[in-house]
C-alpha cells in the first residue's frame, strides 16, 4: 500500500455545506474508506488549503479515482501527492545497482 497526502480546498458550495452541517466531514471520511482508501490521519489547515488527509491506497489509480470522484461533487478541489518514507528513500539512494 502506498501513502498519499491529499490537500483539499473547499469550494463556495463546500463551505456552505460544511457550515450548514459540520458532521458532513465525518460522512466524507466514511465515503473515502468505502472506496478502499484508508485514512491514516486528517487535519484542518489555516492557509491556502482547508484540509490535509494522509491516506493509504493500493494504487495510484485508486487514489486518482478518489480525487476525481470527490472533485466531481463540486464541493472540493484536491491536490494529491505521493509520499515516500525516509527509510525507503535512503535505501533507494544507497542502491548502487540502479542505473540512474
Amino acid at each position: 500500500m502506498s501513502v498519499y497526502l491529499m490537500l483539499t480546498t473547499l469550494t463556495d458550495m463546500g463551505r456552505k455545506t460544511i457550515q450548514e452541517d459540520p458532521e458532513r466531514l465525518r460522512e466524507i471520511s466514511q465515503e473515502v474508506e468505502y472506496m478502499g482508501v484508508k485514512i491514516l490521519d486528517q487535519y484542518a489547515l489555516l492557509g491556502p488549503y482547508d484540509f490535509v488527509n494522509i491516506l493509504e491506497a493500493p494504487s495510484n489509480e485508486a487514489i486518482a479515482k478518489l480525487a476525481i470522484r470527490m472533485s466531481a461533487k463540486g464541493t472540493t478541489q484536491t491536490l494529491t501527492l505521493a509520499a515516500i518514507t525516509l527509510d525507503d528513500l535512503i535505501n533507494t539512494l544507497k542502491d548502487k545497482e540502479t542505473p540512474w
